[in-house]
């Protein structure tokens, strides 16, 4: 009776009978996702970071629709008075004027205010006299904002009328930020992909095989593309998901390329035919490549827990280009090997000597650590620990004006009001009394904001009734100005709280919280910089524990049902868990604490933005994953063969230890070119996971894998009688039977010695296929 085959040989055996119709399908993919999906980048918001059910978020919504003046003021103009003259000049006060009626005429424009048309409110001006502030609201999403931005910035940036005029606030700081990354981008891919491509001809030793990894990874991202698009159209997507999608979707590509392209070389230099060797490497290394993205993927589904639709769109992002990258590695990538054959070694740098593997590098590196497991281990738990110690104390934050560099406009505009203003307009609280007439209730409103007023932080409250200075007496209002008139609507009010504090710091913080507590007259709700800032942090701590357990439990589900244990999966999460606390440890110490930022160039402000370390966390943790399904995937098969749990180990690292070290290593590369951005936030992504993938490959695939698996020695493979049955009838088997391969016997030279009825053959031998650098 004929054996069927085994349903991956089934496959890999259709990829070969249908190869150029699969590459040809690719082709079309890829220029189908080019044109579609190419613009994608003006159709994404450059919003997402407000937690829809949080109080901030409500009373912005409820502001948009019942007010049409809106609440905090999202553009500021720095207006500085010429040498020889104040704010308070004549000619200076009759321009001041004059722009800000212009900026209230501007479409988009809800209302428009400044320090001369407030009565000549002291906060709103320097202790100098020498510089005053024009505060508007603009209506629309952060997307009209940004295109609104594109005219008004530009168009106020101008001296003129005695008076040098600088444009920053949320709605400009924002458009600068965007353009510099939209740049940075641009340049980070322009430094990757050479870089890339000379160590893929390193490592692959062969012109062809070196391009390989890059047409995967390009197929990857252009499809992702396309993917965020069409989900664009049912809900919000960050423009930021595409930063993402770039560096994991070329990092992924690498990746499972390097696996795939290294086990057929392997498979060809044992003696199989192109073909039998594709189906070899589809049926051994196609399914650790396959299970691998689904294990990525799986890692990023926790992002999509979180209410800020900016996380949720990395999620999107993160599971299309790891299904895409596993899906075109283990189809697309097998029939272009089909068609090339062995060709894929052509443009070959040069052959070297082949090393048995029981002496290389990472097999002497394995059998040292499991001879001394204990001390190893020991040494490298402890070092992680002491690398992770800084996150103890870690704080959150959000990303404000410092996020871009300091040469940047509106950066410099911000500073000057950040350091020589008493209060901080573009920090505005909003507090909206829902069904509060004005003009019935205007005493409890007068109260009320004395009340807020008089509160550690505030440097004015603004409303209806007047303005009220924390030290000072309060100016009337009058009803039918603008700038008291916005604060009135159809049976409703608000009140602007302007602080003197950081918004985004722990005293901003406090202070929102204070507001909260203050004895209102009637139902209030808070809103702006600082609350948004108390409401994220909440929304996303609220949740953590969630997307934790769905990280450990669905990696755990996949673990075993791939290798059939329950003590392989557990020690894989907390390894992880170890070398991500010792990176986010150094980013810490790095980019809150300041350490390293005259070097990087970045400016600390004390706090890391709230929703990077959980984004980070998730990416970290799916590629940790990555490389430990393709060190235990060689190591079982090892194992199944020999039940040598020593031999298994050491094998498997020197079979995997080359690729996991330079998949590592240019994905480092990738990630280190994102880390070259003039914005922070992008900084502190770029090389936090660069060092993530770089420790996670040499301490703990090197170091701790060896030193466990030898510890537990047989007990790596145990799970439970119940569970046992459960894998037996639902696992992934890893071992995929192969007939072994035949070779005829050489024919024998009279003029070759002979050894044991063979030929002697000297070492080193030259191997047809095997390069420099190999893996």
């Amino acid at each position: 009776m004929v054996q069927k085959p085994q349903p991956l040989i089934r496959i890999a055996r259709r990829i070969v009978r249908h190869r150029r119709l699969i590459l040809v399908a690719a082709a079309v993919a890829f220029a189908v996702s080019g044109a579609l999906g190419g613009s994608v980048a003006t159709k994404l918001s450059s919003g997402g970071f407000d937690d829809p059910g949080a109080e901030s978020t409500q009373a912005q919504h409820y502001l948009d629709e019942h007010f049409t003046t809106g609440g905090m003021p999202n553009v500021l103009l720095l207006v500085t008075a010429d040498e020889g003259t104040t704010v308070d000049t004549p000619a200076i006060a009759a321009a001041g004027t004059a722009l800000t009626n212009e900026l209230a005429q501007e479409p988009g424009a809800a209302f428009a205010a400044s320090y001369w048309s407030t009565g000549g409110a002291p906060p709103l001006r320097t202790t100098d006299s020498h510089r005053a502030l024009v505060f508007a609201h603009f209506n629309g999403s952060s997307n009209d904002l940004n295109h609104l931005m594109d005219t008004i910035g530009p168009k106020y940036t101008r001296h003129a009328n005695g008076v040098t005029v600088a444009v920053t606030g949320f709605g400009e700081i924002f458009r600068e930020v965007g353009h510099t990354i939209e740049h940075d981008l641009t340049r980070a891919e322009m430094i990757a992909l050479p870089i890339t491509l000379i160590l893929l001809l390193l490592i692959f030793g062969s012109g062809v095989a070196a391009l390989l990894p890059l047409a995967v990874g390009g197929l990857s991202i252009v499809g992702t593309f396309l993917v965020l698009l069409i989900i664009n159209s049912f809900t919000e997507v960050s423009v930021f998901s595409l930063n993402l999608t770039t560096a994991m979707g070329l990092g992924l590509a690498i990746d499972y390329s390097l696996f795939i392209v290294s086990r057929y070389r392997e498979e060809l230099r044992g003696g199989a035919e192109p073909n039998v060797a594709i189906e070899r490497t589809v049926a051994t290394a196609g399914r650790t490549v396959a299970f691998s993205a689904l294990t990525v993927a799986a890692s990023l589904c926790a992002l999509l827990v979180f209410p800020l639709a900016f996380l949720k769109s990395f999620a999107y992002a993160g599971i299309a280009v790891a299904a895409l990258a596993g899906f075109y590695a283990v189809v697309v990538l097998p029939a272009l090997l089909a068609v090339l054959g062995r060709r894929v070694d052509a443009l070959r740098l040069r052959t070297h000597a082949i090393t048995p593997p029981e002496e290389g590098f990472w097999h002497r590196t394995a059998m040292r650590v499991m001879k001394r497991p204990i001390p190893i281990a020991t040494a490298a738990i402890l070092l992680l620990l002491f690398l992770g110690s800084p996150v103890l104390g870690i704080r959150l934050g959000l990303p404000d004006d410092r996020v871009l560099p300091t040469d940047k406009p509106a950066r410099q505009a911000a500073d000057v009001i950040r350091h020589e203003f008493s209060s901080q307009e573009a920090g505005a609280l909003s507090v909206v009394s829902p069904g509060v007439d004005a003009t019935t209730r205007s005493g409890d409103i007068d109260a009320y904001a004395t009340r807020l007023a008089a509160l550690p932080g505030v440097a004015r409250v603004d409303a209806a009734t007047g303005t009220y200075l924390h030290d000072g007496p309060k100016i009337p209002g009058d009803p039918a100005s603008p700038v008291y008139a916005r604060f009135v609507g159809t049976g409703d009010s608000f009140l602007n709280v302007i602080p003197d504090v950081e918004p985004l710091s722990a005293r901003g913080e406090k202070l929102v919280k204070d507001v909260r507590a203050v004895d209102a007259p009637f139902q209030v709700k808070v809103t702006g910089e600082s609350a948004q800032l108390v409401d994220s942090k909440a929304g996303l701590i609220s949740k953590l524990p969630l997307a934790l357990l769905i990280i450990a439990s669905i990696t755990f589900v996949l673990m075993f049902l791939m290798f059939g244990s329950v003590i392989v999966p557990a020690k894989a999460v907390v390894m992880n868990l170890l070398s991500l606390s010792a990176t986010f440890g150094a980013m810490v110490w790095i980019f809150q604490d300041g350490h390293l930022a005259d070097r990087l160039g970045f400016t600390p402000t004390g706090a890391i933005d709230s929703t990077t370390p959980i984004l980070m966390f998730c990416v970290a943790f799916g590629l940790s994953m990555d490389y430990e399904v393709f060190l235990l995937s060689r190591i079982k098969e090892e194992h199944d063969k020999t039940g040598d749990n020593v031999h298994s180990v050491a094998i498997g690292l020197e079979r995997t230890g080359r690729i996991v070290t330079a998949a590592a290593l240019l994905m480092s590369v990738v990630f280190l070119a994102f880390a070259t951005s003039q914005v922070s936030f992008i900084k502190l992504f770029g090389i936090g996971l660069a060092l993530a993938v770089l420790m996670d490959a040499f301490i703990i695939r090197g170091m701790l894998v060896p030193a466990f698996m030898r510890l537990a020695g047989e007990w790596n493979w145990w799970a439970p009688l119940p569970l046992r049955r459960v894998y037996d009838r639902f696992g992934i088997q890893e071992h995929v039977q192969l007939e072994p391969i035949v070779l005829p016997d050489p024919p024998v030279d009279p003029h070759v010695p002979m050894v044991n009825g063979r030929p002697r053959r000297e070492r080193p031998l030259v191997a047809a296929g095997r390069d420099k650098g190999d893996v």
